[in-house]
């Protein structure tokens, strides 16, 4: 099994390139190699430098490759379809100009679906037309990847309209395999309510890149309970480092190793900035924990 193990910047409380809370860009990858990792995501587009010299110039001092890049917009929004246009360009035309190799396609939180994040039976869901045309603005995004020689995965997010596994599931049956894989989230797969072990069996014919992230049980409980927001829920400590969770990492492994997959998996542990976490050292207990269990 050839598993490289990397990180995002996501770790960091990068959610946003606009962020005046987020670190600089070069302080990210240097923590990043430091905690033993050899790849990064870009993170959302404008966050690393968009020229390509000079996050090459980053990238190499610091022995990093570049793994992928997230286009994390409001698919479910017709009115924002240049604003997911302009995301998806910028971020295909960064991962090419590295060598990158997947492309993570995410539906971004919505107000409707951000009550009954974790609530699947609660969550309101979208008509017949609506989905038609969400699904096929997913599918014209994956088609732009694909022609660009990316491989491209759906990654569920909570409080999104691909929050749930029936959704997932749904939106697989319905955009052809060869331009839409599955990026999977462990962390997201369990704070939706289900159990990510089980849905890997089942798919990891299709799972193309995968996204390690842990749940803190008691977290998300009561995050779940009190309708807690996702950005809160991330300052209440929901993802927690990995192997101290809900998330059963062993199991993860060997699925992974019993179907022969190859690649990188990419540590996330979304954090609170503002809170002055731990960086370097939840990215250095996590690089840890995975080769503990033989990753």
């Amino acid at each position: 099994m050839t598993i490289r193990i990397g990180n995002a910047p996501c770790s960091w409380g990068v959610e946003f390139a606009g962020d005046p809370r987020n670190p600089d860009w070069c302080h990210v990858l240097r923590e990043c190699a430091e905690a033993g990792y050899t790849g990064i995501e870009l993170g959302p587009v404008g966050f690393m430098p968009e020229d390509p010299a000079e996050l090459s110039d980053g990238l190499a001092a610091n022995g990093l490759s570049l793994i992928g890049g997230v286009v994390f917009r409001p698919f479910h929004d017709p009115a924002a379809w240049d604003d997911v246009l302009d995301g998806a360009r910028r971020t295909i035309a960064a991962l090419t100009a590295h060598g990158a190799t997947h492309l993570v396609l995410i539906d971004s939180i919505s107000p409707r679906r951000a009550p009954t994040a974790g609530r699947a039976a609660e969550a309101e869901q979208m008509d017949a037309a609506e989905w038609a045309a969400f699904r096929d603005r997913i599918a014209e995004v994956a088609r732009m990847g694909t022609d660009a020689g990316l491989t491209v995965g759906m990654h569920a997010h909570a409080a999104g309209f691909i929050d749930f596994e029936p959704e997932l599931e749904r939106l697989l049956d319905e955009v052809p395999e060869d331009i839409l894989k599955i990026c999977f989230d462990t962390g997201h797969h369990s704070y939706a309510g289900y159990d990510p072990v089980a849905f890997m069996e089942r798919h990891i014919g299709r799972i193309s890149y995968m996204h390690f992230k842990d749940i803190d049980p008691e977290v998300k409980a009561r995050a779940v309970a009190e309708r807690t927001g996702f950005y809160d829920a991330c300052g209440q400590g929901i993802f927690c480092n990995l192997g101290t969770g809900d998330v059963d990492f062993e199991a993860v492994r060997r699925v992974l190793l019993d179907a022969g997959f190859a690649g990188w998996c990419t540590v996330e542990q979304d954090c609170d900035p503002t809170l002055d976490p731990d960086t370097l050292g939840d990215a250095r207990a996590n690089r840890a924990y995975l080769e503990s269990i033989g990753f």
